[in-house]
């Protein structure tokens, strides 16, 4: 036990200007620089919506300010800038990554293309955990789930690719649920979708509820899209009479794959990470900004002006939700495989 008074003052100051020092550095190493936070899919869409709203503020909760930039790179359901920034981008603190988390599952399912070790990915957090919905064009004269079961006729859904919700969840609905639908996969981003869906090229989408209120704002008001089904875990507030799939499927193994996917596309789906081997200081500290940012009253109006809707996770709960992805049991992963491949 440290008695000396003089002792214990100069451990103090010791301690405080190591700690100043650290902070220093940090601003130095920030200062002046440019941080890219690379989007998987295209712009226009609530992926890059959330992203460039968080990139307008993020950088003054960094010491240093340093600029933040949002570049698209779309491809294969966003896994071309997965891949990218586990292979490519260096490890620096200066390059942020959000893509499609779905794209986690598909690495466990095995799904070939997927170029990296999800767990190894330094996690920052997420602004949103989504509750996706299925939506139908009003020319289809559908406007409930009963009517849908009951259609003679397949309704097309536009999807991104494997990993997206666009694609998963009809995919297991259409397994577990019987739901009559063809998906049309291969769009960059949810902003093609919903052009294709405008022109009348497919007549259903998948979303999170997040992205239909941010991008689908027209399509809503006039009532050309009838959001019929909840694919989530429990009902939105904005949305209280839409039945939840959960409730529909029958069969116990088929509601235990799709809550699974449920919950994929939910606590995980909207991920900002960095490359592995970045400086575990640097990525406490885009982590502290980023949680910091959704706290900051401008950016919640920014994003309440944008229709965004905000349930952030920080790095250290989208490090746990990624991990119990790969925790599933060996005969569930082999039955979705065959489902979602």
């Amino acid at each position: 036990m440290l008695s000396n008074p003089i002792c214990c003052f100069t451990i103090v100051v010791m301690l405080v200007f190591s700690g100043a020092a650290r902070a220093s550095n940090h601003e130095a190493f920030y200062k002046g620089k440019t941080v890219r936070v690379i989007v998987g899919v295209s712009p226009g869409g609530g992926y890059d919506t959330y992203a460039r709203t968080i990139a307008r503020h993020m950088g003054k909760h960094i010491a240093g300010s340093p600029t933040i930039i949002v570049e698209n790179m779309p491809g294969a359901g966003s896994l071309k800038s997965a891949n990218f920034l586990y292979r490519v981008a260096k490890p620096d603190g200066l390059t942020i990554g959000h893509f499609i988390g779905g794209l986690f599952l598909q690495q466990l399912l095995g799904q070939p293309g997927v170029d990296f070790e999800a767990p190894r990915f330094g996690f920052i957090g997420v602004p949103a955990q989504d509750d996706a919905h299925l939506g139908l064009h009003r020319a289809t004269g559908i406007a409930s789930v009963e009517q849908w079961l009951a259609a003679k006729t397949p309704i097309k859904f536009g999807g991104i690719g494997p990993g997206v919700s666009s694609d998963d969840i009809p995919k297991v609905l259409k397994e577990t649920l019987g739901l009559p639908l063809q998906l049309v996969s291969g769009y960059k981003g949810t902003a093609d979708v919903r052009l294709a869906f405008n022109s009348g090229e497919v007549q259903g989408a998948t979303l999170s509820w997040q992205s239909f209120k941010a991008t689908w704002r027209q399509e809503l008001e006039t009532a050309l899209v009838n959001i019929v089904l909840s694919a989530g875990l429990k009902p939105h507030p904005d949305l209280p009479k839409v039945p939840l799939a959960l409730h529909l499927v029958k069969a116990e193994e088929g509601r235990k794959m799709l809550r699974t996917v449920i919950q994929v596309h939910g606590p995980s789906v909207r991920p900002f990470v960095v490359p592995p081997a970045t400086p575990k200081e640097r990525v406490e500290i885009l982590g502290r900004a980023f949680l910091a940012t959704m706290k900051d009253p401008e950016f919640v109006a920014d994003a309440t002006k944008a229709r965004l809707e905000l349930n952030p996770l920080s790095g250290e709960e989208l490090a746990k939700s990624v991990s119990e992805i790969f925790q599933l049991e060996a005969g569930l992963v082999g039955k979705l495989k065959g489902i979602l491949r």
